[in-house]
Parts: structure tokens; C-alpha cells; sequence
């Protein structure tokens, strides 16, 4: 905790750069801050502190860091910059040279961000504290509320995958895990404060249990993880951010088909539908066996939503490797794609392939798949259409309409009723909007919750 007989700090503001885990962290740091007296306001407004969660994946990530400090400095010239996260342990002297940034902290440092906040005096240079990420090697609890309706919660940390387009182990060190009782603590809390929705979040969720405790051994497996969560009776629903196609066994399969809480709904990364691209990638698997879990799902969950990570541009990926990734992908019985463009990573293995794809020809193979993967959520909507969905209501009220999420992930408007904010409404999905979503025909009426 920061020591307020040092400080006069008042106010803090904090900006998620990246995933789902990242905005978990911030929020757990955001509660640390408020424990220790400061008043968290939006990084829009003028703070005192500004803590700005770095991301690493993508090159965009890195410029947005110097886009938010130079707008945190034009709220508050004097305020206190911190850099953390992913991209803070890769570069911490690259981001401490920057103009403005007071300090970085990185990947076991940021866990202690109070304990810096000792002399908030700006710096002529930033100051750096990073340990080798040899150092991470303990686990840290986080979570985060999204309103009363969705809560992200942290159950994984680090990567013991080689793959050779990726930095995340570099930055956030082995893979490792909360104890089973610490994350069924969790979820009853964050149930008891009336959130319906938990996602699971990590860098890796399916290798759950693999050094839980602080030792190697693998105490629990993912599926034991989600057969305990099943059984929270606070929580309405859970949701699986993310899981490896290797990791998605039968058994989890058929546990989630069967399960009274965890909804119809996988995102498994491909990342490409070449088995010469994937290869080089130093995946895991073959694109026979990513199909193989797509049709595994769809035979006991036909509803299933089902999205892909998809990476495009990677080194030595010919038009015919493209091209064969693209059939393969508008061949699947999948709703969606999340379309990444390659993006070069210092210390990354994929540096040392040649031919390097030039940027134009990323591009153009980037729209191609997003313009697929609308194509391919149009597709599933329509399925949807006449089905009863059951729809978890956000608190936003949009130009007259509220939006949700049905259980296999269709996202839902309809004309704004505060009564059902936070709730899960049973509609009939009955015709798709100008902007994508299925919305409740007037002239349906609801049907009432049992």
C-alpha cells in the first residue's frame, strides 16, 4: 500500500492497452489505488497520477502508448506517468525515454505499484524497475467488474507455448495459476455483488492447474476448474474468453453441453488455415484437428457460437497459402473472425523467416477476412432468427435502445426498459438491424422467465 503521510497524490487515473487479463489487472490496481485514499476519475479528466497498462501484441499497442501519454500530459503537465504491463517488461528503457514517462514497472513490479509511489516529483529521465521475467514466477489474483452485468476473472497468468509470432512469454513468464479455492472465493463474491455474467480470463486458460500453488506440479486441469465453477449458485453464467484447440477436450466439450452455467460460446485461436503457415507458427495442431473440435461442438451444441483469431501477412505466407487459409476458414461452421495483421516483435523467432510479406499485400488479406467474418456473423445470425434467446441486458441506454448478449454470444437492441437492466430476458430473436444486431420484432411479445 502507498504510504499517504509521503505524498499528497488525490487523484489517479488508468488506461487498458490489450486483453481481457490486462483489463482484469488494471482494475485490481484501481482498487488497490482507491484502498489506499486516491480517487480514481477517467483518463479523459486531469489527475495526479496517470498508469497506463501496456500491451505488447501488436505495433498499434506500442504507438497507442505514446498517443495516451501525451494526452494524459495535456490534462496534467505536471501529473505522475507509469508505464506497466506486457510491453513495459519487453522495452522498459525504450518507454522510459519517452517524453513524460515518470516510471515503468514490469511484469512482478506492477503487483506493487503503490509501494513506488513514494516521491511523485516528475522525472528529468523514467525510472525503471523490471526484473528478468525468469522472476515471475508467482501468481497474482485479479478480476474486473464491468458494471453490474459481466466481470472478467483472472484464473491463468503466462505462456509456456514457443510460438514463433509471440512475446508473451518474454513478458509475462511461465505459465502458472490460481488455487481452484481462491478462484471459487472469487466467483461467489463477485456473484453476491450481482453480476450474472463471469468470463474467464488468462493467457492460456486451458493450461489451468499447471503451477498452481507456486510449484510445477498440476494440481487441477481446466476441466476441474469448470465442473467446481458449474456449481456457484450466485453466478447465472460463465463464458470462456479464449482456449487452445489442442486444450478443448472431448470431455470439457461435452461438460459445457451439458452444463447448468457455462454458456454455448468458444473462441479457439487458429491463426491459420495452412498447415505450412501453421508449422512455422510452431502451433500445436493441424488444421484436420482444429476442424475436428469445430465439428465436436456443433454435434452437441448446434447453436454454438463459435469464433477464430486469424492472423494474416505471417512470413512466407504465399497467395496459395492465403488463399488455402481463406477456403478453409469459409468452409468451417464458424460465426465469426477476430482478423490480426501480422506485426513484426522484437525477440520474436518468426523475424529470422523470409520472404517477409510486404504491408499493402497484409492489408488487402486483412479486409478479405473481415469482410468473410461479416459475412460469416450475418450467416449465424440468420440461423438464430425465430429461436428463443435468452439475453443478459447491459445499463447502457443508446439513442433509445439497450443491447445484450444471448447466451451464444448473438448480440441483441432493443428499445431501452431500465426494469431490465441486469437481467436475462427470454425473446424470440426475430429480425436483424441495419448494424448487425437481432432485435425483438414490436409486435412479439417476451416470454417470461421461468
Amino acid at each position: 500500500m502507498c504510504d499517504q503521510t509521503r505524498r499528497e497524490l488525490k487523484t489517479a487515473a488508468l488506461y487498458t492497452l490489450g486483453c481481457k487479463l490486462n483489463f482484469s489487472e488494471t482494475a485490481t490496481l484501481a482498487r488497490d489505488l482507491k484502498r489506499a485514499g486516491y480517487r480514481c476519475v477517467d483518463f479523459s479528466a486531469a489527475a495526479d497520477l496517470y498508469v497506463i497498462n501496456t500491451c505488447s501484441v501488436t505495433e498499434r499497442a506500442d504507438r497507442r502508448l505514446k498517443t495516451l501519454v501525451k494526452k494524459a500530459l495535456c490534462q496534467n503537465p505536471d501529473a505522475f506517468v507509469v508505464a506497466i504491463g506486457c510491453y513495459a517488461q519487453l522495452k522498459p528503457a525504450e518507454i522510459a525515454a519517452l517524453d513524460g514517462v515518470d516510471m515503468v514497472l514490469g511484469a512482478s513490479e506492477k503487483f506493487k505499484l503503490c509501494d513506488y509511489l513514494t516521491d511523485l516529483t516528475k522525472r528529468a529521465f523514467g525510472e525503471v524497475h523490471a526484473c528478468e521475467i525468469e522472476a515471475a514466477d508467482f501468481y497474482v489474483s485479479a478480476y474486473a467488474l464491468g458494471g453490474r452485468t459481466r466481470a472478467f476473472l483472472k484464473v491463468q497468468d503466462g505462456c509456456d507455448y514457443k510460438c514463433s509470432y509471440c512475446t508473451i512469454p518474454l513478458a509475462r513468464g511461465r505459465s502458472r495459476s490460481d488455487t481452484l479455492e481462491n478462484i471459487l472465493q472469487q466467483a461467489e463474491a463477485i456473484g453476491d455483488r450481482g453480476v450474472r455474467e463471469i468470463v474467464l480470463t488468462g493467457v492460456n486458460v486451458g493450461d489451468y492447474g499447471k503451477g498452481a500453488f507456486g510449484g510445477e506440479k498440476r494440481a487441477y486441469r481446466f476441466l476441474d476448474l469448470i465442473r467446481a465453477l458449474d456449481e456457484v449458485p450466485s453466478v447465472d453464467r460463465f463464458r470462456i474468453s479464449s482456449i487452445e484447440p489442442e486444450l478443448l477436450q472431448a470431455e470439457i466439450i461435452e461438460l459445457i453441453a451439458e452444463s447448468k452455467r457455462f454458456v454455448p460460446h468458444f473462441h479457439m485461436p487458429l491463426q491459420s488455415g495452412s498447415n505450412t503457415i501453421l508449422s512455422k507458427m510452431r502451433r500445436r495442431y493441424r488444421r484436420e484437428h482444429y476442424a475436428e473440435r469445430v465439428d465436436q461442438i456443433k454435434a452437441v451444441m448446434p447453436q454454438a457460437c463459435i469464433g477464430a483469431d486469424v492472423i494474416v501477412g505471417f512470413p512466407t505466407e504465399s497467395e496459395a497459402h492465403f488463399l488455402e487459409s481463406y477456403q478453409f476458414l469459409n468452409d468451417l461452421d464458424i460465426a465469426y473472425l477476430h482478423v490480426f495483421t501480422y506485426s513484426e516483435r522484437a525477440g520474436a523467432a518468426a523475424l529470422q523467416l523470409k520472404p517477409v510479406v510486404p504491408p499493402d499485400i497484409r492489408r488487402r488479406r486483412s479486409q478479405m477476412l473481415r469482410s468473410l467474418s461479416a459475412k460469416k456473423r450475418r450467416h449465424f445470425y440468420k440461423s438464430q432468427l425465430n429461436r428463443i434467446g435468452e439475453v443478459l441486458f447491459e445499463g447502457e441506454n443508446k439513442a433509445g435502445y439497450m443491447r445484450g448478449f444471448t447466451e451464444n454470444y448473438v448480440r441483441i437492441k432493443h428499445p431501452w426498459n431500465p426494469e431490465w437492466v441486469n437481467t436475462i430476458q427470454s425473446l424470440r430473436l426475430s429480425q436483424i438491424a441495419a448494424d448487425g444486431l437481432v432485435t425483438l420484432s414490436p409486435l412479439e411479445a417476451p416470454i417470461p422467465t421461468p
